[in-house]
């Protein structure tokens, strides 16, 4: 298990990140959550790849959206990080695969947390106005664009984790959009990076 000390996470934290990890590990036989080849290192390239994502947030947002939240990362860690602070944070996630929204949904309840789940598409879901966006491993930087101008706040934040290929997305995306950039590096992965994005306009 990777050491969390640097995020300050603490022990009630913790325990319910752990027991994300055994549902996460419980049903992911049956509906494929996340790759099976990382199932063995979940800890280290899933939550801990997760948690770094807070930080990043404005303290105690009002509404935070997860889109294509499939296995619950970072949403559900999001939301457990969120319950340690104290937030009263609404969140909402969005996935259209059905079996992966029961699993959100169960995984939320047994783990006290106040999320909203729709099993609906991004492009169709109705505007949430959130003030956080996230999205992992889900599409290019220029193909969330539109996803994020139609459900995200004027004033919000995206934070958005990006593999080896992010330098290649930002140019990509600047073509059609105009947003205030910061990139972060990733405690998980060196050849990745932490975008987060405001002001986002389209051209």
């Amino acid at each position: 298990m990777q050491n969390l000390d640097e995020f300050d996470v603490s022990r009630e934290t913790l325990d319910k990140l752990v027991a994300f990890e055994g549902l996460v590990r419980k049903w992911n036989p049956s509906i494929n959550l996340i790759a099976r080849s990382t199932v063995n290192d979940i800890w280290a390239r899933h939550i801990v790849d997760s948690v770094q994502l807070h930080q990043y947030a404005p303290q105690n947002p009002e509404r935070w959206l997860d889109i294509g939240s499939g296995g619950g990362f970072p949403g559900v860690v999001m939301a457990i990080m969120s319950d340690g602070l104290g937030y009263q944070t609404k969140f909402t996630f969005i996935e259209s695969d059905q079996r992966k929204s029961t699993f959100l949904r169960t995984a939320a309840r047994e783990l006290g947390l106040g999320v909203s789940v729709h099993a609906d598409r991004i492009e169709t879901a109705d505007p949430v106005g959130a003030d956080v966006v996230t999205a992992r491993a889900l599409k290019s930087l220029a193909e969330l664009m539109p996803f994020l101008q139609r459900h995200m706040h004027p004033n919000g934040t995206a934070i958005l984790p990006k593999g080896q290929n992010y330098a290649q997305e930002i140019p990509e995306a600047t073509a059609n959009w105009r947003f205030e950039l910061n990139e972060h590096p990733s405690t998980t992965n060196d050849d990745a990076r932490i975008l987060v994005l405001k002001d986002i306009a389209s051209d």
